[in-house]
């Protein structure tokens, strides 16, 4: 399996990357600067050399050549990018891990983006794309840690079966995370929007703590 993260320089992208290449799939980061992607990935390789990671390099063009697509920017930045490459992501799955947030003080308040969330901003912006949304609750940092131990569920959403059942399925290969079908494309405004109770929640307990839902 090959899969793409547009803007996946930032700890987030690259902590997923990390976390796929360790399961077995081929990774490339994407960036504006495919300079910059190359070096990051092989940063990212380097940290874990006994590991041998399928990690490559590229810009944003060559990530959404891939079979399935995540994209990692920055919120506001998420569909002037996924516009762009519209034509590349026509037909596939994109999953949109971003959260509309803003710092005050020490807290992460949750802002209204266009169309109440980015994932349905960024369906809107390809419509031709099957959108899921997913990764948003997931600290960065432990993520790119393969050894922090890292345990959380992985809150999936989209009005697309398949996109579903792909984002599921590629969440169930990294070691620690669960996923859970938690309904249409909808729920992707809630979902984003909490984003911002659990950042405000690590920040005043300076920890870096995981979401787990229990009874299921």
């Amino acid at each position: 399996m090959h899969v793409g993260i547009l803007g996946g320089t930032g700890p987030a992208g690259r902590g997923l990357a990390v976390r796929l290449a360790r399961a077995g799939v081929r990774v490339t980061i994407g960036s504006r600067d495919a300079e910059r992607a190359a070096s990051v990935a092989a940063e990212v390789a380097a940290r874990w050399p006994a590991l041998d990671l399928p990690l490559e390099g590229s810009d944003n063009a060559g990530a959404a050549g891939a079979e399935l697509v995540v994209v990692a920017t920055p919120w506001d930045s998420a569909v002037p990018t996924v516009r762009g490459l519209r034509e590349l992501l026509a037909g596939k799955v994109v999953i949109s891990m971003g959260n509309a947030l803003v710092k005050e003080g020490r807290e992460m308040l949750a802002l209204v983006p266009p169309r109440g969330s980015v994932a349905a901003a960024v369906q809107a912006a390809v419509p031709d794309s099957l959108v899921a949304a997913a990764f948003h609750h997931l600290p960065a940092s432990e993520m790119e840690d393969l050894e922090s131990g890292l345990e959380a569920d992985v809150l999936v959403c989209s009005d697309h079966v398949e996109a579903t059942a792909s984002t599921v399925a590629l969440v169930e290969r990294m070691e620690g995370l669960r996923p859970l079908d938690a309904g249409s494309l909808n729920q992707a405004a809630p979902i984003e929007a909490f984003t911002a109770v659990c950042i405000t929640l690590n920040i005043r307990h300076k920890v870096h703590s995981t979401m787990r839902i229990a009874g299921i």
